[in-house]
């Protein structure tokens, strides 16, 4: 299978994609007159307002659902395996993806916000709604929402949970089944209980995971920071092909950049639009920035504070597509969460290989409820249509047995299944959000008009020429019968 899934990945991941990632994401950053940066003071300010309603979430937890989606093994086992195939310079093309990835999770989750529904009482979103609201291809929508729940059903739950047993087994030298069955029984309690329970849980232990991850980084990074110069030049000259070492793999060094960049930050894969979509707001504009800021919290924050802890110990290895070492740092240790482990412990004996187990198990198990939420988001548009209960309890199901299966099999097939999934929703989601992006830019234009004049933004859908934006047309109605 992994042979299979590695030759479906060599399609998935051409050239092709990581052009049309950096290619969106530079037409929306120029588009938008580069919104990431303008906006940076206004996304901090939005992210506490806002409260949870009957029918949604906070900005903040929306905020937390999309980064437990964002923050996971991906920020650590992820960060090393780039720095393995694609040298230290695949970091900074991290960077990039990160930068210009903002203006397209702004898209998406502006988008996901003006096309969402009101189902079983729960504010639902995402790309599927936009795809066949925006576009008016049903087609189109049906193809994404079946992609997504095998993606986020089945594919991507494994690398999560393979990345967790490895580290739990390094640091505490516990059998892999065992970690299944704790993980199995963990999971199942949380999304059985819905919606709330996950929000509630992820925004309780994302914030506190991020910040205790990167504390620890800023330490290692101030007791070697005489080593920082070097590091920065070294992951410059590594990535612009001007090392002698690493030169010779400038090609890869982008390539892996940008699909452990989008597979980390997931910037329009099309799955932050789901939770994002969920939010109580009176402007989709409003989540679209938060969900900028997420990016830069998930790979300039998270990302980056494991890409300095191995490159400024040099407790990493990098290889040729071949297998032939160009530089050879921690003998032994295969890609993975293994790097950062050997790199901790070394500087903190007996408490590095703990702090990555336990940072990773809440960043990767947390990353596991954001993908189930996504896949059963996707189960509920076409619920719309077909009306057939049952599937969400087949979901639940299908996320354990994934998870289990994960666990228990190697990271090489886990990564895989997990590229395929992320590649296949990346394909479909940008080519959508591009055609929709002018929907999503005259919204940001209405939102920045509004607070010219002083007031909190309200969004008026008709006003602006958008169609099929139903639930925000029922809420203004609504109000005015109120009035």
């Amino acid at each position: 299978m992994s042979e299979l899934f590695g030759q479906i990945n060599a399609i998935v991941w051409s050239p092709a994609l990581v052009f049309l990632c950096l290619g969106a994401g530079l037409y929306f950053s120029i588009r938008g007159r580069f919104l990431q940066v303008r906006h940076f003071k206004e996304m901090i300010r939005l992210i506490f307002q806002g409260k949870v309603s009957e029918t949604g979430i906070s900005p903040f937890q929306a905020l937390s659902m999309t980064l437990a989606g964002r923050v996971g093994t991906g920020n650590i086992a992820g960060v090393a395996t780039a720095i393995t195939f694609g040298g230290p310079g695949a970091l900074f093309w991290m960077w990039v993806v990160a930068f210009l990835g903002a203006s397209s999770a702004f898209v998406e989750s502006t988008l996901g916000q003006i096309y969402k529904e009101k189902i079983n009482g729960e504010y639902r979103g995402g790309p599927a709604f936009y795809i066949e609201k925006g576009l008016g291809m049903k087609r189109y929508a049906w193809v994404f929402a079946a992609t997504t729940i095998v993606s986020c059903g089945l594919l991507l739950p494994g690398v999560q949970a393979n990345a967790i047993a490895a580290s739990v087994s390094t640091a505490f030298n516990i059998d892999k089944n065992i970690t299944a069955i704790i993980l199995s029984v963990l999971l199942a309690f949380i999304i059985f209980g819905g919606l709330r329970r996950i929000a509630l849980f992820a925004s309780a232990v994302v914030p506190f995971m991020a910040i205790a991850y990167v504390c620890v980084a800023l330490f290692i990074i101030l007791i070697n920071i005489d080593r920082v110069p070097e590091m920065f030049w070294l992951i410059i000259r590594s990535a612009l092909g001007f090392d002698s070492a690493f030169g010779a793999i400038l090609g890869l060094a982008i390539m892996w950049g940008v699909r452990r960049g989008v597979y980390s930050n997931e910037a329009g894969q099309g799955t932050a639009p789901h939770a994002s979509s969920a939010a109580s707001v009176s402007h989709p504009a409003k989540q679209g920035l938060v969900q900028a800021f997420s990016v830069y919290v998930d790979t300039i924050f998270v990302c980056s504070s494991t890409g300095f802890m191995l490159l400024i110990t040099g407790l990493y290895n990098v290889e040729t597509s071949t297998g032939e070492a160009i530089y050879t740092g921690v003998a032994g240790v295969g890609a993975g969460p293994g790097y950062v482990q050997a790199a901790l412990e070394g500087l903190m004996p007996g408490i590095g290989n703990i702090f990555v187990a336990v940072a990773l198990f809440f960043f990767a198990f947390t990353t596991i409820l954001a993908y189930y939420y996504i896949a059963e988001t996707n189960v509920s548009y076409i619920n719309r249509f077909v009306s057939r209960p049952w599937m969400s309890t087949v979901l639940k199901f299908a996320v354990i047995s994934a998870v289990v299966y994960g666990t228990v099999n190697t990271a090489e097939l886990a990564w895989s299944l997990g590229d395929t999934g992320v590649g296949l929703m990346a394909w479909l989601n940008i080519v959508a959000i591009f055609l929709l992006s002018k929907t999503a830019f005259k919204c940001l234009e209405d939102y920045e008009a509004q607070k010219a004049k002083g007031i909190d933004p309200v969004f008026h859908p008709t006003a602006l020429g958008i169609d099929n934006a139903q639930y925000w047309q029922d809420r203004l109605e609504a109000q005015e019968s109120i009035e």
